[in-house]
């Protein structure tokens, strides 16, 4: 199947030398969820400019729905919506004008029960009348799905949809975006929650330095990259570790009252552990507590682009 999103070689210079985006390959398939996840100033935005006509590359070529966006913008770039990170909008136009005029933005013809549908879906129906500056900042981030979704578009960019909102309506639009992928839309997501992209995507990206590092499926990244940890607490302290671990991949912490277990390859993460378990038995080692820690996306991604790239938990803001 052809892809509906074809990147090739794709770079971007700006004046003074600053590389935003360096040869980067990316083909998105028809109804998939992909996450795009990097640390501030990796070059996701740039990306999504570029396919949105908002960026001119340097280098490559972007092919939509089998156009050339340089050639033949107009008929690719109405097929994709794009949610800004930035509230860009008319703060003082009324919610339901400006959802209907971004459709007509796109050469859609007027379609008042459309633009009711969208406005309903996104719980802004009440609010239709109100001017965007007078909603909250959750909900002006809805007015932006809404505009990106007035003209129907097969490709949906959503750039940190979820930045600075609380987490009952991130959640909120995690189930919005579960249907619009089940409507058959196509999703490229940008986030620095990574448990959205842990939640939702089907095939994660990490860019770093203006370079797609990996593109890989999200069960997959995580069984190729995953480790395992186990913390035994020792019922008696020990000196050294026997001999008969030497195989293992241990190490002894608190004292020597805690062994330390770590399995990084698929093999030592499905036997590794039993095999330790055993062989304490066998040595007549005692143990009080056992736990066990899976590594997650988020601990994949910050090995692969250092620690800098994770937000604290606190934070909430728009990158």
């Amino acid at each position: 199947m052809e892809p509906i999103l074809d990147i090739c070689g794709l770079g971007k210079t700006y004046e003074g030398g600053q590389v935003a985006l360096a040869d980067v390959d990316l083909a998105i398939n028809k109804g998939e969820i992909f996450a795009l996840l990097g640390p501030n100033g990796a070059g996701k935005t740039t990306l999504i400019g570029a396919v949105c006509g908002l960026v001119r590359p340097t280098t490559g070529t972007i092919r939509a729905f089998g156009h050339d966006l340089l050639r033949d913008w107009r008929k690719a770039r109405a097929r994709i919506g794009l949610v800004p990170q930035e509230l860009a909008t008319d703060m003082f136009e009324p919610v339901g004008h400006a959802v209907a005029y971004s459709r007509g933005l796109f050469g859609r013809p007027r379609d008042d029960a459309r633009v009711e549908e969208v406005l309903r879906s996104l719980s802004l129906w009440d609010k239709r009348e109100a001017k965007i500056r007078e909603l909250s900042g959750g909900m002006k981030r809805r007015v932006l799905i809404a505009k990106a979704l007035a003209h129907d578009p097969d490709l949906l960019f959503l750039d940190e949809p979820t930045a600075g909102v609380d987490v009952e309506l991130r959640r909120d639009m995690w189930h919005q975006i579960g249907a619009l992928r089940e409507a058959g839309v196509t999703i490229i997501l940008t986030t620095h929650y990574i448990e959205e992209a842990e939640e939702m995507a089907d095939r994660i990206g990490i860019i770093d330095g203006g370079r797609l590092k990996l593109v890989e499926e999200k069960h997959a990244l995580i069984d190729r990259l995953g480790r395992l940890e186990a913390h035994i607490g020792l019922e008696q302290p020990l000196q050294a570790v026997p001999a008969s671990l030497s195989d293992l991949h241990v190490d002894l912490i608190n004292e020597g009252r805690t062994l330390c277990f770590h399995a990084e390859t698929r093999e030592e993460r499905e036997t590794g552990l039993a095999r330790l378990v055993q062989r304490l038995s066998a040595e007549h080692i005692g143990f009080t507590t056992l736990d066990v820690k899976q590594s997650s996306l988020e601990d994949i991604f910050v090995r692969l682009t250092g620690p800098h790239a994770i937000d604290a938990p606190a934070r909430e803001r728009a990158a």
